[in-house]
């Protein structure tokens, strides 16, 4: 199923393929020099799996996580930037 975010940032299920050409960056940030990422997936990554739509993905890219091992999902917005902070947190004390 494809989504699209409303006005308020809640995913809504869409039929239009134009959701793919959106920014859905969530938020951005450089933790040393590495980038944290979050974004919107606009398709349920839960593949069909007991529980909500995973819709939102953080990664990091760079030294910090040099496998690209730090991958998490989640189902809303609000979620992703909790997400999005914890592992900006875990990070920096990686960095101390």
């Amino acid at each position: 199923m494809i989504y699209d975010l409303d006005e308020s940032h809640n995913p809504v299920p869409t039929t239009d393929f134009k959701c793919f050409n959106k920014n859905h960056v969530v938020k951005k940030e450089l933790v040393g020099s590495s980038e944290v990422s979050t974004v919107f997936l606009c398709i349920d990554h839960n593949y069909g799996r007991i529980g909500p739509p995973l819709l939102f993905e953080t990664m990091v890219f760079g030294p910090l996580d040099p496998e690209n091992e730090i991958q998490e999902r989640c189902s809303t917005w609000d979620e992703a930037l909790e997400q999005h902070q914890r592992i900006v947190d875990k990070l920096k004390v990686k960095l101390n």
